[in-house]
């Protein structure tokens, strides 16, 4: 199952956007016990964790974004998303959903994020 993240685009330092991963392919009664994730990749840099929701709907978040980046799940769409705001140029990567369940562990396609000072 190859999820496909979307919603990447440029905005300049302080704009929003919001990142979506649908994972239809991944049955609901698996999805919604999956723990979900975003990852993203910088220039030169590791993969590194953004943010992590559990099925009991506990969150955690990095450092660097905590109190501007927000995860959600919609368990009826089975779908991901990543709430950014107060974007800064260190925000700037390719961001990745990960979704870890019963059925396997599935990562989907980068979606580029490019954040202009």
């Amino acid at each position: 199952v190859q999820l496909q993240a979307s919603g990447g685009g440029s905005v300049q330092a302080g704009g929003s956007l919001k990142l979506s991963c649908p994972a239809s392919r991944i049955i609901t009664s698996v999805f919604v016990k999956s723990r979900m994730a975003w990852y993203r990749q910088a220039p030169g840099k590791q993969r590194e964790l953004v943010a992590a929701l559990v099925s009991g709907g506990s969150t955690n978040y990095s450092d660097t974004v905590k109190g501007r980046f927000t995860i959600s799940r919609d368990n009826a769409k089975k779908t991901l998303y990543l709430q950014m705001d107060s974007l800064e140029p260190e925000d700037t990567g390719v961001y990745y959903c990960n979704v870890d369940g019963a059925s396997g562990n599935y990562w989907g396609r980068g979606t580029l994020v490019t954040v202009s000072s």
